[in-house]
């Protein structure tokens, strides 16, 4: 089993958790693809490693059986977009904060390796959304948790008119909306009033954010559906942003088209993990605030 192995170079504890996995994986005498710049980074702490070979990122995907990231969610998401049609599987390592997409901590990772070298994992398929952007045609971006329409710097509300299939559906009127996957259900969207939606649902939700009436209500829809969002508003820019890594500033009347992508994100879960525990473990979901 090949590996590529990247990671958030910022991260203070990567060098030592990323040699944990490199000495494992040179004891079971497995192929792995260090990213140059992690390469350097290892050999400046004193991290040695037998089977050296580095590479770009785009290297470390190709040709290998899965890409283990270090990072937060962030880095999830960077990958996930890196990887793209490619479909590597992704095992993420959480050296961040809440690590709802690496959701593996640095103490579990040398079980969970060895469990993958086992072929004791699951792979799950994650949606992912494509969006064009009318006023460039040659443009999509590719999304993991969501695309965002927003009032950019304004302080005004904006007017979102959204079809569905072609057909109008609703105008949403507020500081901007959320499409999203079941896997960025527990993102932007959550924090905006959308529900949580298991990962592998076959859906797409559809979340204001902060709607000027109470009318303005979180909508779920087929992920065989395609979406048009027409975004209005009296300053001059309209702010587009995909996974919040990438943005397109345009003249309003702005246009979107939102559909799922051909491919997905394959991400390595273990098995002895549910969905249901990450929500309570790292979310806290259910847990009752009186403490009792």
């Amino acid at each position: 089993m090949k590996f590529g192995i990247i990671g958030n170079l910022d991260k203070p504890e990567l060098s030592k958790v990323v040699a944990l996995l490199v000495s494992q994986l040179d004891r079971s005498g497995m192929e792995y693809t260090l990213e140059t710049r992690l390469a350097t980074l290892l050999e400046k702490n004193g991290v040695h490693f037998k089977l050296k070979k580095t590479g770009t990122r785009e290297q470390c995907y190709r040709d290998v059986d899965m890409l283990v990231a270090f990072g937060g969610d962030g880095t999830m998401l960077a990958a996930a977009r890196s990887v793209g049609a490619a479909g590597t599987p992704i095992l993420g390592v959480n050296l961040g904060k809440l690590g709802f997409l690496a959701e593996l901590a640095p103490e579990e990772l040398q079980e969970a390796i060895g469990e993958v070298l086992a072929k004791k994992y699951v792979v799950e398929k994650r949606l992912v959304l494509q969006a064009t952007v009318s006023a460039s045609p040659g443009s999509v971006l590719h999304g993991l948790n969501d695309v965002v329409v927003d009032k950019s710097r304004s302080s005004r509300m904006i007017n979102v008119d959204v079809y569905i299939n072609d057909v109008f559906a609703v105008t949403y009127r507020g500081d901007g909306l959320i499409i999203s996957t079941p896997t960025g259900s527990t993102a932007y969207a959550l924090s905006s009033g959308g529900p949580i939606v298991t990962p592998t649902s076959g859906v797409i939700g559809i979340t204001p954010v902060s709607p000027h009436t109470l009318s303005g209500r979180p909508l779920i829809i087929p992920d065989t559906d395609t979406i048009r969002v027409v975004a209005q508003t009296h300053s001059d820019e309209i702010l587009i942003s995909v996974d919040g890594q990438e943005e397109a500033v345009l003249k309003p009347p702005a246009e979107v088209n939102i559909r799922k992508a051909s491919h997905t994100v394959n991400l390595v879960k273990r098995v002895s993990r549910s969905y249901f525990d990450v929500l309570r473990a790292k979310l806290l979901w259910g847990r009752d605030a009186r403490g009792t």
